[in-house]
């Protein structure tokens, strides 16, 4: 009998990919996808992982492997897939020899983005058949069958998931890997040179594909339907499923594990048996508006929101009017997102503040420079953009307009778009200041390896790209390396640096404190010579409070030993008691 086990939903698509035969995997961290990977390197005998410099990136590398042969995939998260926009479209055209598939996170609620897009509304812009599944047995499942369908149709796959069923758990059965042969490479510029001519046949191709896919999404598996009292029929699929069987457990259901393209003569059938359709799908409205368009008549956005995450009660109110008079929980105290104690972003951000400077942000733990006391960061967007956003303002405005701005980036951020932005603030004769929080790692995502940290997602040890040197070599003259914790050295080099007429890079090579697994120093506050100026607080780390007579009070439990609080003590009220070890 087969083993079963506990799995998340990242771990079970993981083991899906190990069973299903993939042999190459690249991918680029973003939550809430970044444990597939991390699990699949369980499997590196039998499978290739990596992390790549970004989603396009990512996306080409799993494509090349495809041509040569071998199923692969590429993992990302939603905004991810606008990263791998170029590729995607144009491999929509080519097809796959080895199964190809694109595992795609959305984040419905807005747990760790800056929006809720929804990749179904991608998928079909780019025609892509999209799969979904509603929890960790299907996703191991339904993540096989992708592979599949991806050969049988020669179409890339999207398989959707979302942050629920990423991050939730259930029942999984393991079952042995099968490793189909590696498919023979055949030479066919028709099919994969993607000039007009070749493109305009292969559009033609893949219209026809499609339709051949959504008939025989009518007779698939992982699309059914489960009768039961006909005044109420729901169509859904995905996460959504478990809210409408908690809600509505009398009624009648058309899961769909196929959300792309849709099975009409399945739909049409099903929506002919029940009294009243409902549609139950998180975020736009994919499967409702083709529905409708086929005359179905159909309940679904006029009575549920297209913003955030659904809930059995949801439906419940929504759909049986129900008033559920929910007691309303304990408000507990609020909790808002703050930098780590001895994070090497604070004392960066205290310094710009200081300064009163104003900064162009970007994707990362960095973020959080935005919120009070440090208030720094004034703008962010997406990966990359910290950079071209401080150049669009000075080609709007002029070098004196931003002469109190800089762009602050990541170091993974660094090398994943931002080094093309950097480029052209070089080529288009900027002046701007970009500041590299290098803290060695992917921080925001969980601490992954990049292509600046020496070491691979494997684990073994590989050539560290030196920033420093890259920035020169794309043309920057002025680059300096400061520690963070520098107080001095810091706002003499941002000064300095802003006051320049030509592109100057500040990298604040320190790293993330929850990388050092050393004792830390020991730092205590004494209250008999605080003179209650609150300079140490400024920053706010929340190791430091106030005692009730306004002196400070250091909590060793929270406090990394980073300094910061010391080196802003002018009456000694603050001293190390115990160097780390």
């Amino acid at each position: 009998m087969a083993e079963k086990v506990i799995m998340l939903g990242n771990e079970a698509i993981a083991r899906g990919a190990y069973e299903a035969g993939v042999k190459v995997s690249s991918a680029y961290p973003g939550t809430p996808s970044t444990e597939i990977s991390e699990y699949l390197v369980r499997y590196r005998d039998d499978v290739y992982e990596e992390w790549a410099p970004n989603e396009k990136v990512a996306t080409e590398v799993a494509v090349g492997a495809s041509l040569s042969g071998v199923r692969a995939m590429a993992c990302m998260k939603h905004v991810g897939l606008n990263v791998a926009a170029d590729p995607l479209y144009s491999v929509s055209y080519m097809g796959v020899n080895g199964g190809l598939v694109i595992v795609v996170a959305d984040d419905p609620g807005l747990y760790s983005s800056q929006n809720e897009q929804d990749t179904r509304m991608v998928a079909r812009a780019a025609q892509i058949p999209v799969i979904e599944p509603s929890d960790s047995a299907e996703a191991k499942e339904f993540f096989k069958a992708a592979f599949e369908l991806s050969e049988q149709f020669d179409r890339p796959f999207i398989f959707r998931t979302t942050t629920r069923l990423a991050h939730s758990q259930g029942l999984v059965e393991l079952n042995e890997r099968v490793e189909p042969e590696d498919r023979p490479y055949e030479k066919n510029i028709r099919k994969n040179v993607m000039m007009p001519g070749n493109a305009k046949f292969r559009h033609v191709e893949i219209e026809k594909r499609n339709k051949e896919l959504a008939e025989a999404a009518n007779t698939l598996p992982i699309n059914t339907v489960e009768m039961n009292d006909t005044k109420i029929g729901v169509i859904t699929s995905g996460i959504p499923y478990q809210y409408v069987k908690e809600a509505l457990p009398d009624a009648s259901v058309l899961k769909l594990g196929m959300v792309n393209p849709l099975p009409r003569k399945m739909i049409e059938e099903f929506a002919s048996k029940v009294e009243k359709l409902y549609i139950v799908e998180e975020l736009d409205p994919v499967i409702e508006e083709q529905v409708k368009s086929w005359g179905i008549q159909a309940v679904g956005k006029e009575i549920l929101t297209v913003q955030g995450e659904y809930s059995a009660n949801m439906l419940r109110e929504a759909i049986l009017k129900e008033n559920l008079d929910i007691k309303a929980p304990a408000e507990a105290p609020g909790r808002p997102p703050i930098l780590c104690p001895g994070c090497p972003h604070r004392s960066v951000f205290y310094v710009l503040n200081r300064l009163k400077m104003h900064a162009a942000g970007d994707i990362g733990c960095y973020t959080l420079g935005a919120v009070a006391p440090l208030s720094v960061i004034d703008t962010t967007m997406c990966m990359g953009s910290s950079i071209s956003t401080l150049h669009g303002m000075e080609k709007a405005k002029g070098k004196e307009y931003i002469k109190n701005w800089v762009a602050v980036i990541g170091d993974s951020t660094f090398m994943h778009t931002g080094v093309n932005s950097l480029m052209n603030m070089v080529y288009n004769n900027a002046t701007g200041t970009v500041i590299i929080m290098d803290n060695s790692t992917t921080g925001m995502t969980g601490h992954q390896d990049h292509a600046a940290t020496g070491k691979t997602l494997q684990g073994d040890p590989t050539y560290a790209i030196n920033i420093p040197a890259l920035c020169r070599a794309i043309g920057v003259k002025n680059v300096h390396e400061v520690n963070a914790f520098d107080l001095p050295l810091l706002e003499k080099t941002i000064k300095e640096e802003t006051a320049k007429d030509e592109v100057s890079v500040i990298i604040t090579k320190t790293p993330c404190v929850l990388l050092d697994k050393r004792k830390k120093p020991l730092y205590i506050a004494h209250e008999d010579k605080c003179k209650k100026c609150g300079m140490c607080m400024k920053p706010g780390c929340p190791a430091m409070t106030k005692n009730a007579d306004g002196t400070i009070h250091i909590d060793d439990t929270m406090c990394t030993g980073c300094g910061l609080c010391e080196s802003l003590c002018k009456f000694g009220a603050i001293e190390l008691v115990k160097e780390g070890e």
